[in-house]
């Protein structure tokens, strides 16, 4: 049986189309891919991540703990601000990538992505040094995100929390929004738009998601499901894990070396061999394509060189880019390959079809 979010019943009064996705039951769509995609990008469209997982850490130690697990400096956050991390294995390839938020100084939450909830859980009791105490709490807590132009309109019609306050990875801990007292408020996402991810507790999700729908009715407020989600997070060139992140891929050959300090003064899992990655320059780098010929590049097609189609790399991503109408692709290819303009060829359905490295991300706001 696949696992269902507090909002499963939802669904279908929204008329969604499910899936499974990862052994859950999730919105691929409710209206059209397309029109979903759009409405984020010109208004707000609102999603129900309540799949992905949330794990608190606390205790005295729980700072140099997590800082030891995380590729980027934990030392950094003040209270009230999250940061955007990868974890690591030994060799450098990523466990996950994933938001880390500082509730106080010995109190974390850590999202982590859906799929590797077991798999990270484990991975971070593995790891334990200190005191230092772990609670998976996915069960527990829901997660809705309202992203788009319109959003912190629509959304600052439920609270009295000033909205325009919360700075771009910040947030605020117990808003009352439309009577829900227990929401954090936090301004991420992950559509290359501006937005609100809310956290709150499971069985408080079902009446704010409909309630977000009525205020927002007007603004152009709607649902939308993970086919859009894919799709704007794609042309803003944010990594997703098993794609464009995995066991064997680095935060560095993925394209989020911001995320990795590997001069921080604590040590990490990972850290050498990503100091070494960097000292000795990446042999694999990600990129953006463009696909002159015809077709559209998916995950895993193979990219060939154009000169003598000798195999250089593969398509870690691709769609027809909605705001663009153009095929476009995110490719690891071999750092010798990597330069804009480099013509390439994309092996699509056993046709070798004409490519050419362009400027990524392909969307920026505004």
């Amino acid at each position: 049986m696949l696992l269902r979010t507090p909002l499963f019943e939802s669904y279908e009064k929204y008329g969604a189309k499910v899936i499974d996705f990862g052994g859950w039951a999730l919105p691929v769509q409710f209206s059209s891919i397309l029109e979903e995609h759009e409405t984020v990008r010109k208004k707000a469209g609102l999603f129900d991540v309540s799949h992905m997982g949330e794990v608190l850490v606390e205790g005295k130690d729980a700072e140099s703990y997590i800082n030891y697990l995380v590729t980027n400096d934990v030392t950094k956050l003040s209270i009230n601000q999250a940061q955007y991390t990868a974890m690591c294995y030994p060799d450098g390839g990523t466990v996950d990538d994933l938001l880390i938020y500082k509730l106080e100084n010995e109190k974390f939450l850590l999202v982590i992505n859906a799929a590797n909830i077991e798999k990270d859980f484990d991975w971070m009791k593995q790891h334990v040094e200190g005191e230092v105490r772990l609670q998976n709490i996915s069960n527990d807590i829901a997660q809705l995100a309202i992203q788009g132009p319109k959003a912190e309109n629509i959304l600052q019609k439920l609270t009295n929390t000033d909205l325009a306050d919360i700075g771009f990875f910040h947030f605020v801990q117990n808003v009352n929004i439309d009577g829900i007292n227990e929401v954090l408020v936090s301004r991420t996402g992950y559509t290359g738009e501006d937005g609100f991810e809310l956290y709150l507790p499971e069985e408080k999700a079902e009446s704010l998601w409909n309630k977000l729908l009525e205020v927002g009715k007007k603004e152009g407020l709607k649902p939308c499901g993970l086919g859009a989600r894919d799709t704007l997070r794609f042309e803003a060139r944010l990594a997703l894990y098993g794609q464009e992140l995995t066991n064997e891929i680095s935060p560095l050959e993925a394209g989020i070396g911001f995320a990795v300090k590997t001069n921080k003064e604590s040590e990490f899992i990972g850290k050498n061999a990503l100091a070494k990655q960097k000292e000795e320059g990446l042999k694999r780098k990600l990129v953006g394509i463009e696909i002159t010929g015809r077709g559209i590049p998916r995950h895993g097609y193979k990219v060939l060189s154009a000169t003598n189609e000798e195999e250089i790399g593969f398509i870690t991503s691709g769609t027809q880019s909605p705001s663009l109408k153009k095929s476009l692709g995110l490719a690891l290819l071999s750092v010798e390959h990597a330069k804009l303009g480099t013509q390439l060829k994309v092996e699509i359905r056993k046709k070798k079809v004409d490519a050419v490295v362009v400027k990524s991300p392909f969307y920026k706001k505004g």
